[in-house]
């Protein structure tokens, strides 16, 4: 009976895919690994989920088709370093795959097309762009992640945790597949950090905590912000004395420091250490 509740309960809790269509494809990869960075790229969270066989290297989704395509889907896919048969990971995307995930690459005959043939025909088209220009992809991402750190340095963990809930929410709404192939890796690679520091900071409203989690965040996003520039020259910055002198580093968009780990206690506290532009 117990076992009966639980799993009237769990099934429940997972929220159908309107407009449900479901195909399966052929997808390249080796290994569980493989299946973890396939599945990830092609989920979206309601719109899109997958499953990929190791065994038989067939992809089912099962996506809302009124929101997307198995092609924007299997694009992703891609970008990620997998070849499918619609796309051919592009050659560096394939390259910073593992070594255990490096399979066999499809021949170019059998794959309809690829993520960067496509992009070139559509910028031959005679009809304008619809799409935002790259630089506003994460123009919200960036603009409360700098909220954020300015309410840590004020020393307002009712701000601060308001303005983390906004960054993943803006997270969680990036566009995946307007990024370039380094750009999708190192998105990829970062995301279950940027999530997981957000949601985390955005749980509570004690300075000394969410300045812990603000570490992790920062990394992160020194990461991204490396691949894909804001819309303005940011200033990677570093405070000494952070964590019993470990030290931590943090993004800001002036030159001048402003510690978001020690706020109005130490505020010029820390240098910095490399200007993104």
């Amino acid at each position: 009976m117990l076992g009966m509740i639980l799993f009237v309960s769990f099934a429940s809790c997972a929220a159908p895919i309107k407009n449900a269509k479901t195909e399966t494809f052929n997808v390249a990869g080796n290994c569980d690994m493989c299946k973890e960075n396939i599945e990830t790229a092609a989920a979206k969270k309601g719109i899109a989920k997958a499953d990929w066989n190791v065994d038989s290297k067939l992809l089912t989704l099962t996506y809302n088709s009124k929101k997307t395509t198995a092609g924007e889907i299997l694009k992703r896919i891609a970008y990620a370093g997998y070849d499918n048969e619609q796309f051919l990971a592009p050659d560096d995307a394939y390259a910073k795959l593992a070594q255990c995930c490096q399979y066999d690459r499809l021949k170019k005959e059998t794959v309809q097309t690829n993520p960067v043939a496509v992009e070139e025909h559509a910028n031959t088209t005679s009809e304008p762009a619809t799409q935002e220009p790259q630089e506003n992809l994460l123009k919200s991402v960036y603009a409360n992640y700098f909220s954020l750190k300015d309410a840590l340095i004020k020393d307002d963990g009712t701000t601060a945790a308001a303005k983390a809930a906004a960054l993943a929410q803006a997270i969680n709404k990036v566009d995946m597949t307007q990024f370039t192939s380094e750009q999708h890796t190192v998105w990829m690679r970062e995301l279950k950090s940027l999530k997981t520091a957000a949601d985390q900071l955005a749980a509570t409203k004690d300075v000394a905590k969410q300045r812990g989690y603000f570490t992790t965040l920062s990394t992160s996003m020194y990461a991204v912000a490396k691949v894909y520039k804001a819309d303005e020259t940011l200033y990677y910055q570093h405070c000494p004395m952070y964590n019993d002198g470990e030290g931590a580093n943090w993004l800001s968009k002036e030159n001048a420091v402003r510690n978001p780990y020690y706020g109005n206690a130490m505020l010029t506290c820390g240098k910095t250490t490399e200007t993104i532009k």
